[in-house]
């Protein structure tokens, strides 16, 4: 990502009472946002609603906010991060990936929904077969829109050892999604 800088710019911004830096900052993380949530929750209104109450977190918490060498990106995913852990500790399920499903053609048949439910059953497997850092380096990087170095400041990795566990996560998920002969 590399509108990293400005982001830290407007949220020292936002941290001074600056209503328009603030919209800014919204108005860039929140797709970003949304996307990472949507990943681990599988209702679109849940997903949105829990968007909304991390940047209600964000503004309260935001006084508070120094960057000590963080990202602001980092800082907010990880409110994000936070926010779906306690969800699902509230729930006391996790909800699985449901991306494959969302890609689905409005109204399909029953053919084209059993090629995607068995589709993303089968990306759910290879995912669970990951670690769990694994799994949210993979989110972080891909669905946040992260950078090495803002997905190491919020795991408390460096960046190499950021790219070595995407790169092997990726490969993992390159031989369970391979075709049959290749596994």
């Amino acid at each position: 990502m590399t509108d990293g800088p400005h982001l830290d710019d407007l949220a020292a911004r936002a941290r001074r009472g600056d209503a328009d830096a603030f919209a800014s900052l919204y108005d860039s993380l929140a797709p970003r946002l949304h996307r990472y949530v949507r990943l681990r929750v599988r209702d679109p209104e849940d997903a949105a609603d829990l968007v909304q109450q991390i940047f209600l977190k964000m503004i309260e918490a935001l006084p508070r906010y120094e960057a000590r060498g963080v990202p602001f990106a980092a800082w907010a995913f990880r409110l994000a991060r936070n926010a779906i852990i306690d969800r699902a500790r509230t729930r006391r399920a996790s909800e699985p990936l449901d991306a494959v499903a969302s890609r689905a053609a409005i109204e399909p048949g029953p053919e084209q929904l059993a090629i995607v439910a068995a589709e993303r059953s089968r990306i759910e497997r290879a995912m669970t077969a990951l670690t769990e850092e694994q799994q949210e380096v993979l989110r972080l990087r891909f669905f946040g829109g992260l950078d090495p170095r803002e997905v190491g400041s919020l795991m408390g990795r460096r960046d190499g050892a950021v790219r070595a566990l995407q790169f092997r996560a990726l490969e993992a998920l390159r031989r369970a999604l391979g075709p049959e002969d290749e596994r």
